[in-house]
């Protein structure tokens, strides 16, 4: 409880931050309903992993190098906001869960977004992957896009920037092992950007994403009052934020289940990012 209690006080200090950060669109990112590529530049290549980093205060359970970019690949542009929403052409949406994988949620939602054929986003924590290989390896086969959420999620604007450089190589090679690859996205935790995130991210070939709509599943408010948020909030573009980690998500798999087939229903397409070459 202490915890998802402490969790919580960093979210709610950071929540006005983030929503005036979603209030004031960065850009708009193109995205299919398949893993097809748009135009950009592969992820960096990543050294030997380093040992583990010390495990954040609110993980379950503790769980890694930095090289150059390829040579003849150009390096993506800096933004000093992220992306908060997709194209609006099409009635597309994309939902994206953060803090996984978790094995006793991530699988339920993957069971979910499989029996309606649809893909999403998961923003993993290096320290979570090294122990849910299994899971990872499972959303690279069943066509979702993962990407990088820290190695223990710390709030960025409290460390320097190696220690931030850490944190996303390490979790970035932590994918490539799993995955496949390296990811192509990032999120900062809690929503906290600053300049060494947006810097590092695009040297290692990560677009900034972030969201419009916030399911506030965090807060563990109730499956209703999570159903409602994001239905209510549903739009063209819309990219919606929920967790399958960091505390009890009981409750946002059990949102998934209902909010899902409503937007489905409304002719909503749920998509993910196209695969950058």
């Amino acid at each position: 409880m202490q915890k998802d209690q402490l969790f919580t006080r960093r979210r709610l200090l950071l929540a006005g931050g983030a929503a005036l950060g979603a209030a004031g669109t960065a850009g708009i990112v193109l995205a299919s309903s398949s893993e097809e590529a748009v135009g950009g530049v592969a992820p960096a290549a990543g050294a030997q992993a380093r040992p583990a980093l010390k495990s954040s205060s609110f993980r379950l359970q503790p769980l890694t190098g930095y090289g150059p970019p390829p040579s003849g690949q150009a390096k993506l542009k800096v933004r000093k906001e992220p992306i908060t929403e997709i194209s609006r052409r099409g009635r597309h949406m994309m939902l994206t869960f953060d803090d996984g994988p978790n094995p006793n949620y991530t699988p339920h939602i993957l069971d979910t977004l499989a029996k309606y054929d649809v893909r999403a986003m998961f923003f993993l924590c290096g320290e979570c992957i090294v122990v849910n290989r299994e899971l990872v390896a499972r959303m690279a086969e069943e066509g979702h896009v993962v990407g990088n959420h820290t190695w223990t999620h710390p709030l960025l604007t409290t460390l320097n920037r190696r220690e931030i450089r850490d944190e996303m190589t390490s979790t970035s090679e932590a994918i490539e092992d799993t995955y496949g690859e390296r990811p192509q996205w990032f999120r900062a935790p809690y929503g906290a950007w600053n300049r060494a995130a947006f810097q590092l991210g695009a040297e290692m070939g990560m677009e900034p994403m972030a969201w419009t709509v916030d399911s506030t599943d965090w807060t563990v408010p109730g499956t209703r009052t999570i159903v409602d948020t994001i239905e209510n909030g549903a739009a063209p573009g819309v990219v919606v934020l929920s967790h399958d980690a960091g505390g009890d998500r009981s409750q946002s798999v059990q949102a998934l289940r209902e909010y899902l087939p409503y937007l489905l229903d409304n002719g909503y397409h749920l998509t993910v990012p196209r695969r950058r070459t």
